[in-house]
């Protein structure tokens, strides 16, 4: 089966779950007064983790580097906001539902034209996508043109009158989206060790050959597009959540791109990686901001360093640790052979896909 990792890369999961489980006790501690601030701040990181992570299945498993892929995460929040009703909280039970409804439904026609181009015609067709509802919702009177909208009220979680989770609360929210991020995660290693999972890593390898065994790529490729999609809606509506408003910025090229940054910073191709990539470049661009206006140029060094350095990012620090041995990773020491090396995208190294069981 696909991904099957390393014991520490499970270890290491969930060492970092349990640290962030564990904030409310060592946060005001190490940030003092920082802390109830810093865990909006995580909050954020979670939810650009399950972005990042959406976005991998389609560069990393299927090899399809979309640059519209906020439109999802911007639609969900548009949704979220336009649906909820002015002056009480919407609610969950139904508010969810409908966001993965209409994600669904918007992957099902976005995909079916886009999956039809390959390369770089496949990433000017998302880009083209992203822009238009771009600039609809940027026009539109009932979106809030370029001010955007503003959503007054956090859906609630109730059974009638009792309130399962009070999602006002910060702290509560944090551990709502811990909970959502920790399903998505396993979700998407489910997936991609699946036999579902296996036809995408076949079609990333080699889709003639699979078309030759009969297999319809072209449909895998629309689901995994759906269920991309579906995932970064979720974490769309988690951000208008956390932040009470959709405007476009949601919905720019700029937003995939910054993604797409998180995906190769992380280790395309690994799920949790995308996930570590989010939070290492959301503290990076925290610090840089403190430390001077320019930081823009010191995210992009930082990039660009990493891919020189790093070309497997930081999942591969963790999957195949540098050997001192003739300054050789361990797996090219143990075998020597060219099927050792690292499949490359776009000058990038993805990990292994091994199929060991």
């Amino acid at each position: 089966m696909l991904h099957h990792y390393p014991r520490r890369v499970t270890y290491l999961m969930l060492a970092l779950t349990a640290l962030l489980i564990a904030y409310p006790l060592w946060g005001p501690f190490v940030l003092g007064g920082q802390s109830a601030f810093f865990i909006e701040k995580l909050t954020t990181m979670l939810i650009f983790g399950l972005f990042a992570m959406s976005l991998d299945l389609l560069v990393g498993t299927v090899g399809l580097v979309s640059l519209g892929h906020a439109l999802f995460f911007g639609l969900a929040g548009y949704t979220l906001a336009i649906a909820s009703p002015e002056y009480s909280p919407a609610s969950l039970w139904w508010m969810v539902p409908l966001v993965i409804a209409v994600c669904a439904l918007t992957g099902l026609v976005v995909g079916a034209l886009v999956i039809r181009t390959k390369g770089i015609y496949f990433i000017m067709t998302t880009l083209a996508f992203g822009q238009m509802l771009y600039y609809l919702v940027s026009d539109a009177t009932i979106t809030g043109g370029t001010d955007g909208m503003f959503v007054m009220f956090k859906p609630s979680l109730a059974i009638g009158n009792w309130q399962i989770l009070d999602l006002e609360n910060p702290l509560v929210f944090f551990y709502f989206a811990l909970g959502v991020i920790a399903l998505g995660y396993c979700f998407l290693r489910w997936l991609t060790r699946s036999y579902f999972g296996q036809v995408l890593d076949g079609i990333y390898d080699n889709e003639q050959r699979m078309k030759a065994l009969g297999y319809t790529t072209d449909g895998y490729k629309l689901v995994a597009f759906m269920i991309s999609g579906v995932l970064a809606g979720i974490a769309g509506m988690l951000m208008a959540m956390q932040y009470g408003f959709a405007n476009p910025g949601l919905l720019n090229w700029h937003m995939s791109g910054e993604v797409l940054m998180m995906v190769i910073l992380g280790g395309m191709g690994t799920i949790f990686g995308p996930l570590l990539g989010a939070f290492a470049y959301l503290l990076l661009q925290y610090g840089f901001e403190h430390l001077t206006t320019h930081w823009h140029l010191l995210m992009g060094a930082t990039i660009i360093v990493t891919v020189l350095v790093l070309p497997r990012g930081l999942a591969g620090l963790i999957l195949d640790p540098p050997s001192f041995k003739g300054h050789l990773p361990a797996s090219r020491l143990k075998t020597g052979s060219a099927k050792s090396m690292p499949r490359t995208f776009l000058g990038i190294s993805l990990p292994h896909k091994r199929k060991d069981g």
